[in-house]
């Protein structure tokens, strides 16, 4: 695509190619603090991209038009390529979960193994009655406004309103991301997620794990929307036993 701009990533390791991609406003580097130079001592090429119009891949400026979650998985198909990587594997986080299960749906010979956590493949009215529980920044955690503000400043507000006008979007255009698409996911798959998560049901982990044919599913019954974060040695080696 000419249109498609150049993205900031981290880099890590040397080894089996490892595509990272983070959650809605996230970064490579902030989103997987915990797994960057982790996967790179363990013999991985780790890559962790920033999505368009997130972090250090501005200009431009973050845009929520109907295909975006399958525009960024075209940039990171892009990103990939650009590396000489026409085979890797990917974990995703959030919508980072739904970018990475586009691109293995959709060009299933490219993903060599797919790890998900706190995805959904369609929305439902309860999600986004969540999403605009916390639309205003002072609704979050001192926390996660102090980790964003670090990013984007005095854009946070308007590009988080923005962001849940997208999802609010979605739904009202029928609420289905990918769930059609599970069926052509051909790689071996593992869906992970956080009991408590206060964003994404656990129905809709059940949903991605029935969807993808062999998938194999692992709830952690005291985890949040944050598993990678918040149990990271559990999470950490129990993806590398999957990945290897």
């Amino acid at each position: 695509m000419p249109d498609r701009p150049a993205l900031h990533f981290e880099r890590a390791g040397q080894g089996a190619p490892l595509l990272l991609i983070p959650g809605a406003l996230g970064t490579g580097r902030g989103d997987f603090e915990h797994q960057i130079g982790w996967f790179a001592a363990r013999r991985f090429d780790v890559i962790a991209p920033d999505p368009r119009g997130y972090g250090k891949s501005r200009p431009p400026p973050r845009e929520y038009p109907p295909n975006f979650y399958h525009r960024d998985a075209g940039d990171m198909f892009a990103v990939m390529t650009e590396l000489g990587h026409e085979r890797f594997a990917v974990i995703g986080w959030s919508d980072g979960a739904n970018i990475a299960t586009i691109m293995a749906a959709t060009h299933p010979k490219r993903l060599s193994r797919l790890a998900v956590f706190g995805g959904q493949s369609f929305l439902t009215a309860e999600e986004i009655a969540a999403l605009n529980d916390i639309r205003k920044i002072s609704a979050w955690s001192s926390r996660a406004v102090q980790v964003m503000r670090a990013v984007y400043g005095d854009e946070l507000d308007d590009l988080w309103d923005r962001y849940v006008a997208g999802q609010e979007a979605l739904f009202n255009a029928g609420g289905d991301l990918y769930a059609g698409l599970l069926a052509q996911v051909a790689c071996p798959t593992l869906v992970l997620h956080g009991a408590r998560d206060p964003l994404i049901p656990g129905l809709q982990s059940q949903a991605i794990h029935r969807g993808i044919a062999g998938s194999h599913l692992h709830i952690f019954p005291d985890g949040k929307h944050n598993i990678h974060q918040r149990f990271a040695e559990d999470f950490n080696a129990m993806v590398l036993a999957f990945l290897t």
